[in-house]
């Protein structure tokens, strides 16, 4: 008994295995009161049947892929996997399904073709459907079942699996409190109903059969998934079989497992050796019906796979709690052996057994835990390549800032000096070497390790030239401090309290994103420094209207004389505009002469007004961790009682828009945007969301696939007009006017877009945003002269809270894959991700083209308005995410890494992205006044 017998596989417990998974089924589903209301079937089996019933705890991240791998190979998938869930490649770990087919069993798959691309040719037959196409409810399940009947039918297979789609793409559409939920859980317990009963007449004596069923995932409140939500981790997991008591006594809560946990239990099931690198532990009640002996087998099998896996990955695994308890067990085991092999039946063999076993259990426990933490290898090599090169490119923006931000507006990385310099080539070959003993060395596998070599010599060239161009420019630095000044800066008056708010709360931020907490909520963070904002604003308009008037001519002379000292200092704020002294004093002088009569109240009370409009977006959508789950206005409108208000918000929302934005279209752009508009309620109405004044009822429910691409057609039409204007700008004649509607025009044709992506309870968002820029400025930027650095970081703030006020979070649970899917028939990858990106981001990205159209129209006053504007929207960029790398490299072992932290790496990475694109959108736009330059 003290040598392990590994090799002999115990004999399989059950002949056939159907797993039905039911992607996105919540425990309440079934446990609660929707599955005594829709399931009656799988209810009764539950609470009298032969059943064991578990709730399964997922990881996050919470999306179909990595929780198959877990699943299937009880290992603990990497959050990649988040994107890699997209075009999932083959899965090379050791795993259920390979064992399965190694040992000669013949497998069938029905369902979600996620499947086959992980286990390629590994069935005898299967069917796939794909997963992404989140509009439909009922072919993509019909596509399963149609095979059913047949198949149950037949003898000629040991496992089937069964992965319906239709609850998942539910709760994306509509949400979990739907009223499409219920007879789909109908549909659901019916096919379960069918499965059973086949399963239970073609039984045999010797083997029974299992029916395993149990989802990938859950949903959260809002209908989407792949947070750690408890709704989204929280799944059902069913064992039905003959071979298990019938159940009897008072209902008990289930009992909670790791999802990890199956493929472990099934292999015993099956007769299969446990994945290699499962940290799953066997749900002891599935073999509860075997003898003593058995039961002590199988645990000591699982005991002794998870304590070879913790040899192969912790070098002092003999001090681990763990493996110290296995051990003790392991030879408890032992002694009760030689007791039952000499013939002793009695009582206190049976306890002392109940005893080892207890003390199997906790050692797996405690083993499963220890592997659990010890799963992340870090391949801290490229980590560190990567985080040396953004910190070099933040650093070299930092050094740039003066150049950046002066009447030229110049930005040049000073590469050809170093180039040819003898530092360049002795940092290439110092870190060649580096790499050369690292890669060399390293036990583990490494990606940098694994490129070329020609691509490894070039990464390090950039580093390089990178270094160099920073030590270049830190150089001229130094030289410029040693030359004599041109004037003395008045540094009392080169801050105002805008300056100081926007420095203190960029800092703060960065700051705040070394925890967790603060990243759960980030969303406070961008409503506290927009509201504050906005009354340092206020204070801004009360004395540009009071204070200022009641000032004596010398009060002039003295603004003109710190102004003009101030002018070619190398301060973000004043060196944005070439004749800065002279704006500045027309903004002193000028100020008895500011806006008379009912202009000049709206412009006071317009700060009063955007914290009103913010306080009514922060109650649309709860958003964030602690206070997600709190009923919002945003719950209210989607229920399906309150359509007809739904419908009125959408419809007087819709003609804000057209009201907001055709100001500055032109005829035939604001035609088409009427009628887009129009469209866009009428694709809301047609797939079910809203309903037209004549309309009594919804049943004829659709796709909405010809109203939406009548909608695409009006918003190409407008982004193509205005590109045709933007062309006719930059290469015919350099008409500014022309340039400001072009622009404009592009923008509107975004907005229509956003409208037709949003949900209808966020249309108000839209008109929100559209109403806070009109009125910042006409009341509170032009008035008030504010340059082009603040304002571009003025629209950042806004456009990061109007991420928020969408419903957006730091969760991967709130972004709405339904919108990349809105006209489209089949699915489509490219078009899918651009959408959703777009639905996702679509606040700070018009803030952006916002601060495009603003800045353009500014060119008269400050001709290098464009080119400040595009430097500073990627500085303010730059900071967070360059800072957030470094802390999220440094805290990788915390206890929220792949929860909180990782999430929120990967909606930064999306986003530096988005701002690439926009930079090279100003930086075309910009081509004019780069010619002047070069002129």
């Amino acid at each position: 008994g003290m040598v392990s017998n590994w090799t002999k596989i115990p004999p399989p417990l059950f002949k056939k295995v159907v797993i039905v998974l039911i992607d996105a089924l919540r425990d309440d589903f079934v446990f609660g009161s929707k599955g005594k209301q829709f399931m009656p079937y799988t209810t009764q089996v539950v609470e009298k049947g032969t059943s064991y019933s578990f709730i399964a705890e997922a990881k996050p991240p919470t999306v179909t892929m990595p929780r198959i791998k877990a699943l299937m190979t009880g290992s603990i998938p990497g959050f990649i996997d988040v994107i890699v869930n997209l075009n999932s490649p083959a899965l090379l770990d050791d795993n259920l399904i390979w064992q399965a087919k190694t040992s000669g069993k013949r497998i069938i798959f029905y369902g979600d073709d996620t499947w086959v691309k992980l286990f390629p040719k590994h069935f005898v037959e299967h069917d796939g459907t794909t997963s992404f196409f989140v509009s439909d409810f009922t072919e993509v399940d019909d596509n399963v079942t149609r095979h059913l009947d047949r198949v149950l039918k037949r003898e000629d297979w040991d496992l089937l699996i069964l992965h319906y789609l239709g609850l998942d793409h539910i709760g994306h559409m509509t949400g979990p409190n739907s009223p499409l939920v219920g007879p789909k859980l109908r549909e659901m317990d019916n096919i379960l109903k069918k499965i059973h009963i086949s399963l239970l007449s073609k039984e045999e004596a010797s083997l029974p059969n299992l029916l395993v069923v149990c989802g990938d995932h859950g949903m959260s409140e809002t209908g989407s998934h792949g947070g750690s939500s408890e709704g989204e981790v929280h799944t059902p997991l069913l064992f039905i079989s003959s071979a298990f008591e019938k159940r009897s006594g008072p209902l008990t809560q289930p009992g909670l497992v790791q999802q990890t946990d199956l493929a472990s239990t099934l292999a015993v099931g099956l007769g299969l050796p446990i994945s290699r690198n499962s940290v799953g532990n066997l749900i002891l009640p599935v073999v509860g019906g075997k003898t003593m002996r058995e039961q002590l087998r199988f645990v000591h099998l699982n005991g002794f796979q998870l304590s070879r896996l913790l040899q192969e990955n912790t070098p002092a695994y003999e001090k681990d709690p763990g493996y110290e308890h296995f051990k003790i067990a392991e030879k408890s085991h032992g002694n009760w052996i030689k007791l039952y092999l000499e013939g002793n039946n009695s009582e206190i063999l049976l306890n002392l057994g109940k005893k080892v076993l207890k003390q199997y259990l906790e050692a797996l426990k405690t083993l499963s835990s220890s592997l659990s933490k010890q799963v992340a290898q870090y391949d801290m090599y490229s980590m560190m390549v990567g985080t040396v090169i953004i910190m070099e490119v933040l650093l070299l923006l930092l050094l740039s800032i003066p150049k950046a931000l002066s009447s030229r507006a110049e930005f040049e990385v000073p590469l050809s000096p170093p180039l040819f310099s003898l530092l360049f080539y002795l940092m290439c070959l110092m870190l060649c070497a580096v790499h050369v003993i690292v890669c060399t060395s390293a036990e583990s596998s490494c990606y940098f390790c694994s490129m070329s070599w020609l691509t490894a010599v070039g990464v390090m060239m950039l580093i390089s030239a990178l270094m160099c161009g920073i030590l270049s420019a830190i150089a001229k630095i130094f030289e410029n401090s040693r030359l004599p000044p041109k004037n003395l800066v008045v540094s009392s008056s080169s801050w105002s309290e805008i300056d100081v708010l926007i420095l203190a709360g960029t800092i703060g931020h960065v700051l705040s994103l070394g925890a967790s907490s603060f990243i759960e909520e980030e969303h406070q963070t961008w409503y506290f420094l927009i509201n504050t904002l906005c009354l340092v604003l206020c204070q801004e308009l009360c004395r540009n209207n009071f204070l200022l008037k009641e000032c004596d001519p010398q009060h002039s002379t003295t603004v003109k004389q710190d102004f003009d000292s101030i002018g070619e200092a190398s301060e973000c704020k004043n060196i944005d505009i070439p004749a800065a002294g002279n704006s500045k004093l027309s903004k002193a002088t000028s100020s008895a002469e500011f806006i008379k009569g009912s202009d000049k109240w709206i412009g006071l009370a317009s700060p009063w007004i955007i914290l009103i409009c913010c306080r009514l977006l922060r109650s649309l959508n709860q958003t964030g961790v602690q206070w997600a789950h709190r009923s919002d206005f945003g719950h209210w409108l989607t229920s399906s009682e309150h359509k007809s208000e739904l419908s009125f918000l959408a419809a007087v929302s819709l003609l804000m828009i057209l009201f907001l934005v055709q100001r500055r279209c032109s005829l035939v752009s604001k035609i088409a945007m009427a009628l887009g508009l129009l469209g866009v309620y009428s694709y809301r109405a047609a797939i079910g969301n809203v309903i037209f004044p004549w309309q009594h009822d919804s049943k004829d429910i659709s796709k909405g696939i010809t109203e939406a691409r009548f909608v695409y057609v009006f918003v190409l039409g407008i982004v193509f007009t205005g590109t045709k204007d933007l062309l006719k700008s930059q290469v015919i004649s350099a008409d500014s006017s022309v340039k400001s509607t072009g622009l404009w025009e592009v923008y509107s044709g975004l907005v229509l877009l956003a409208a037709l992506l949003f949900r209808p309870h966020n249309l108000p968002v839209l008109v929100f945003c559209l109403l806070i820029q009109t009125m910042m400025t006409k009341y509170i930027w032009r008035p008030l002269k504010f340059d082009a650095a603040q304002i571009t970081i003025m629209h950042y703030w806004f456009g990061q809270a109007f991420f928020y006020f969408q419903g957006n979070s730091n969760g991967i649970a709130t972004v709405d894959i339904s919108a990349g899917f809105v006209g489209l028939e089949s699915y489509v990858e490219i078009p899918a991700i651009f959408l959703t990106a777009f639905a996702t981001y679509a606040g700070p990205l018009l803030w952006a083209i916002h601060l495009l159209c603003y800045l353009s129209s500014e060119v008269s006053r400050n001709s290098a308005a464009v080119g400040h504007g595009c430097f500073c929207y990627a500085l303010i960029r730059s900071i967070p995410v360059a800072v957030y790398i470094v802390l999220v490299t440094g805290l990788r072992y915390h206890l929220f890494i792949w929860s909180v932290f990782s999430p929120k790496l990967l909606y930064e990475g999306v986003h530096v992205f988005i701002t690439a694109a926009i930079c090279l959108f100003f930086t075309a736009m910009d081509q004019n006044h780069s010619q002047k330059v070069h002129d």
